[in-house]
């Protein structure tokens, strides 16, 4: 079954070179595997080169991006289909609508609130999709040990690291998508006995 794969990265053009070779190898994995290529429709950063990637390989990719973004001369030409939506709420909808499976590589703000969106609704029995955080260079370590403090002040459920896999590497990311399971979703809210 052809799969889409969102994926939520970064904008900029002047991160580490190590994040960028991550996103040519997933991008590469994305179009050997005949999947579609599903991000925000820019073309800058992370989101720029793996849009490259997937077209001098064949692969198909979708992007989503908001009228704005767009008017300010930001839409990647590279893509086989490019959604235009009209804001931010939007585009995540759609994004969400498109995915089989999400997977967050390094990014800022946007790409942290993507993540947290899709974590938020998975647990809220919204989707019941693979998420993947791709923690490339130990980049989402701190955001880990946040969730961490969660749990230990219970307001969030410590089931809940089932609803996101951490991997350290694009082979792993693709093989926990490839190979996943939906989990027996838990019910978010704590009650006392």
């Amino acid at each position: 079954m052809k799969k889409n794969i969102c994926v939520f990265c970064s904008s900029s053009d002047v991160i580490d070179r190590v994040y960028f070779e991550a996103a040519e190898k997933l991008a590469l994995k994305i179009a050997e595997n005949n999947k579609t290529f599903v991000f925000g429709g820019s073309n800058v950063g992370l989101m720029r080169r793996m849009a490259e990637v997937i077209s001098k390989n064949n692969g198909f990719s979708i992007g989503i991006i908001p009228q704005k973004i767009l008017d300010s001369n930001l839409g990647c030409k590279l893509v086989d289909e490019l959604i235009v939506t009209k804001d931010m709420y939007t585009r995540k909808a759609k994004l969400a609508d498109y995915a089989d499976a999400f997977v967050a590589l390094p990014g800022g703000f946007g790409t942290l609130e993507e993540l947290s969106e899709v974590i938020t609704h998975k647990q809220l029995a919204y989707h019941n999709k693979p998420i993947v955080i791709l923690n490339i260079n130990g980049f989402y370590n701190n955001l880990i040990s946040f969730f961490e403090t969660l749990y230990t002040e219970k307001v969030a459920k410590a089931d809940y690291r089932k609803i996101y896999y951490l991997a350290n590497t694009v082979d792993d990311a693709f093989e926990y998508i490839e190979n996943y399971k939906p989990e027996k979703q838990v019910s978010k809210w704590f009650k006392k006995k």
